[in-house]
């Protein structure tokens, strides 16, 4: 049996958006790291520490809320490429979500970059997931 730790990580962050958790605790990797930054970075989440006292580490994420409503930020988050089927655009046909909106995080030869990075240095990729 293959597991994807991606939609993994994924599924614990929208788990923990439902159930109205402060912070979730993930496995890290490399890949999941880029992926937090790049959350963080676009507002996403509230804040993020990478613990690396065991042998493949923690990433702790606290998830961010609206004060007035308390509602969280992150409405969805899904999974587009998948192990069994990859998904790759090239720079020009690279997704826009919810017309700017939301966000398509995209692996490239340059790194783990949104899709409008990608877009503006001119780089195609796996498109990951997108986020809003």
């Amino acid at each position: 049996m293959y597991t994807d730790p991606i939609a993994d990580y994924l599924t614990r962050i929208r788990n923990a958006v439902r159930a109205n958790h402060r912070v979730v605790e993930i496995p890290a990797s490399n890949l999941k790291k880029n992926i937090t930054k790049i959350l963080f970075d676009q507002g996403y989440i509230l804040s993020y520490k990478f613990d690396d006292s065991s042998v493949q580490g923690t990433i702790k994420i606290a998830l961010k809320y609206n004060k007035e409503t308390k509602e969280p930020v992150i409405h969805k988050i899904q999974r587009i490429s998948k192990p069994g089927l990859r998904m790759y655009s090239n720079s020009k046909e690279l997704p826009r979500i919810l017309n700017g909106l939301g966000i398509a995080i995209v692996s490239t030869s340059h790194g783990v970059m949104t899709g409008k990075q990608a877009k503006r240095d001119n780089v195609g990729g796996e498109v990951l997931c997108y986020v809003y």
